[in-house]
This record gives C-alpha cells, sequence and structure tokens, in this order.
C-alpha cells in the first residue's frame, strides 16, 4: 500500500493515526483527541490513554497526524462509510 499523504487519506486506512475533533455539533465532544483503535460505518473510536470514545463521524471535523508529521484536517461527513468499501471510492473534494 502507498504511504499515507494528504491528497490520499481519504482512501487510506486510519487506524493507528492520531486525531483531534477540533469542530462538532456534541459539544461534550469537542477538543477530543487520541488515537484512532477502530472505525465502523459512522463513528471512529478513539484512545485517549484511559478509556475509548466513541465519536459520530457525521457530526465531526478532524485534524489527522500523519507520520510524516503534516496534520490534515477532513469533514468526518467525507469519511462515512465502512472503511474497505471507502478505499474503492472515487474522492474529488476530500477537504
Amino acid at each position: 500500500m502507498s504511504p499515507i499523504t494528504p491528497q490520499n487519506i481519504a482512501r487510506h486506512e486510519i487506524i493507528g493515526l492520531n486525531v483531534k475533533v477540533v469542530k462538532t455539533t456534541n459539544k461534550q465532544l469537542g477538543r477530543l483527541a487520541g488515537k484512532v483503535v477502530d472505525e465502523t460505518r459512522n463513528t471512529l473510536i478513539l484512545f485517549n490513554g484511559a478509556k475509548n470514545t466513541i465519536v459520530p463521524k457525521d457530526i465531526a471535523s478532524f485534524d489527522f497526524y500523519l507520520p510524516s508529521g503534516e496534520v490534515v484536517r477532513i469533514e468526518g461527513k467525507k469519511l462515512v462509510g465502512r472503511a474497505e468499501d471507502r478505499v474503492k471510492m472515487k474522492v474529488r473534494n476530500w477537504r
């Protein structure tokens, strides 16, 4: 698999990446940060060192921290769908 870049992150595996919730309609999830430990069709499961937290994709925007040190902001609505299906999709405008 190709290395993860800002251009291919929407079609790449995101489990294992560090992430921060930067915008959400649920105030309890604001400023939440952690590592993506699992992903379902509609949620990301983040581990912050103490507990797992489920974050709905469609109500949040995320900053993903890539291994290269880059930070990529993605609207959660662009990530809705099963991971195995998302890697097959054509993504025109992922931001």
